[in-house]
C-alpha cells in the first residue's frame, strides 16, 4: 500500500530558538513535548502532515549506545554530537505495522517495531495523550538520515486544526528532498519505504509520487541547481529541503520577506535557506 509524507523532523540545538525562527517566517508553532528518552519537540501542523522541530533536552535520559530499539533516539543525539543541525528524518504514514515491517524484512532492511506514548497539550492548553506505532527501516548506506513508518494510535487527540492555519499561506507539503552522489542507488530502498512501485528517474535523479506529497532524490549539482545552495554532504541519503505548497506565492513572500528573511526566487519558487535556517532549506511553490 502506497504510503505517503507523515512528517519530517528538523534536528536543532535549541528548541525555543528554533520555533522562533518558523514563527517569524509565518507557521503556526504548537508547545513543548517531551519524550521518555529525552528528546523534546515542538510541531507545525498542516492537514495530514506535520514538521517535527527537535532536540536533545534531557541527555540524561537517553538510552545507551549499546541499545538498538530506539533509532529516533541514536540517530539525532549522534546527529547533534556531530555539531551539525538540519533535516534528519523522513517519516511516512504507516498504515499496517506488522506488514510494513515483513516489506522491509523481505527488501533487506531490518524493520524495527517500536511504540511510545506521551503526553501532549490541546491548542487550549489541557492535556492529552497520543501514541504512535512506529517501524523504523535500518539503512545503514545512510547514518546520518532516519527513515520509518508511524501509525498514530489516538489520532484524535493529535490533529488540531486550529494548529493548521499559517500566515505565510502555506497549504501543506509539497515534496521531501534527499541528496544522494548517486540516487539511483536508493531507489529500491524508497519505492520500500513508500510502498510505491513506479519511480521516475532522470538524469537529476528519481521522483517518486506519494499519496501525500512527493519524495525526490537529487545529486549535488541538481539539488543546488533546484534551490541555489549547496545540500549537505555525508555518506548516503540526507534530507537536504522541503517544499511547501501556497496558494499564493507573493502573499507568501511578502510575509516572509516582512519579517526579515531574504527570499531567492528558483525556478518559481521561494526559496530561504542560510544560518538561520539551522541547516535546513525551505521552499515554497504555488499549487
Amino acid at each position: 500500500m502506497s504510503r505517503g509524507l507523515d512528517h519530517v523532523i528538523h534536528t536543532v540545538r535549541d528548541l525555543d530558538a528554533a520555533g522562533e525562527f518558523y514563527t517569524r517566517l509565518g507557521f503556526t508553532v504548537g508547545a513543548r513535548n517531551r519524550h521518555p528518552w529525552g528528546t523534546h519537540n515542538r510541531l507545525v501542523q498542516f492537514p495530514g502532515f506535520f514538521l517535527e522541530i527537535l532536540t536533545v533536552a534531557e541527555p540524561d535520559k537517553l538510552p545507551g549506545k549499546d541499545d538498538s530499539s530506539n533509532l529516533f533516539a541514536a540517530v539525532n543525539s549522534a546527529f547533534l554530537e556531530s555539531g551539525q543541525e538540519g533535516l534528519t528524518g523522513l517519516i511516512v504514514e504507516g498504515h499496517d505495522p506488522a506488514g510494513e515491517r515483513q516489506a522491509l524484512d523481505q527488501a533487506g532492511f531490518a524493520g524495527i517495531p517500536f511504540h511510545f506514548s506521551r503526553k501532549g497539550k490541546r491548542p487550549d492548553g489541557s492535556d492529552t495523550e497520543v501514541g504512535f506505532d512506529i517501524v523504523f527501516a535500518r539503512y545503514p548506506s545512510s547514518p546520518r538520515a532516519l527513515f520509518l513508518t508511524c501509525k498514530q494510535t489516538h489520532p484524535q487527540n493529535f490533529w488540531a486544526p486550529e494548529l493548521q492555519g499559517h500566515v505565510n499561506g502555506v497549504r501543506g507539503i509539497s515534496a521531501a528532498v534527499l541528496v544522494a552522489e548517486n540516487p539511483t542507488d536508493h531507489h529500491i530502498f524508497l519505492q520500500t519505504l513508500a510502498g510505491v512501485r513506479d519511480v521516475q528517474a532522470t538524469s537529476r535523479g528519481i521522483t517518486i509520487l506519494t499519496e501525500r506529497g512527493s519524495i525526490l532524490a537529487l545529486d549535488p549539482r541538481s539539488f543546488h541547481d533546484t534551490f541555489g545552495v549547496d545540500g549537505p554532504h555525508d555518506e548516503g541519503l540526507r534530507l537536504g529541503a522541503l517544499t511547501f505548497s501556497v496558494g499564493n506565492l507573493d502573499e507568501s513572500r511578502a510575509v516572509i520577506e516582512r519579517n526579515g528573511f531574504d527570499v531567492q526566487e528558483r525556478h518559481g519558487r521561494l526559496v530561504v535557506s542560510g544560518e538561520a535556517t539551522r541547516g535546513a532549506v525551505l521552499a515554497f511553490e504555488a499549487s
